[in-house]
């Protein structure tokens, strides 16, 4: 398996509900240096995030993952690769409720990718797509 396929299956497990809510599985893909820029502007550190995951649907029930699409992988340095791409998050009925544009950096330690960085855009409803720079 190449290193984006591989990467870009650790995404979708990380937009996963099952997922979300294991804070163990959840905990072993995150660095402990993790830091997350989140669409609604807040912070979060691996404690912080695993916390607000812990409590993410708890009181409804979990929706189908969010799709991933336009899904690319940059290598920055050995073993550390910066994955872009856009989820689509869906309702319970599987239909698309949002769209956010993601960035993830992956780190390779020992014999594992870990997510050290990730940030969250969201796309208004009244956003163009961005243009290309030539």
């Amino acid at each position: 398996m190449q290193i984006a396929d591989h990467l870009k299956s650790l995404e979708e497990h990380l937009l996963d509900p099952t997922v979300r809510r294991d804070s163990e599985t959840l905990a072993s893909y995150l660095a402990d240096d993790f830091l997350e820029f989140g669409g609604s502007g807040r912070v979060f550190d691996k404690a912080a995030i695993l916390e607000d995951l812990a409590k993410e649907f708890q009181d409804e029930p979990p929706r189908p993952a969010s799709l991933l699409s336009d899904f690319k992988t940059r290598e920055l340095a050995p073993n550390v690769i910066l994955a872009t791409y856009k989820a689509t998050r869906r309702n319970a009925a599987g239909e698309p409720i949002g769209q956010s544009l993601r960035s993830s950096i992956w780190t390779h330690v020992n014999g594992q990718w870990q997510i050290t960085f990730h940030q969250g855009t969201p796309i208004l409803a009244t956003q163009n797509p961005p243009a290309t720079r030539k």
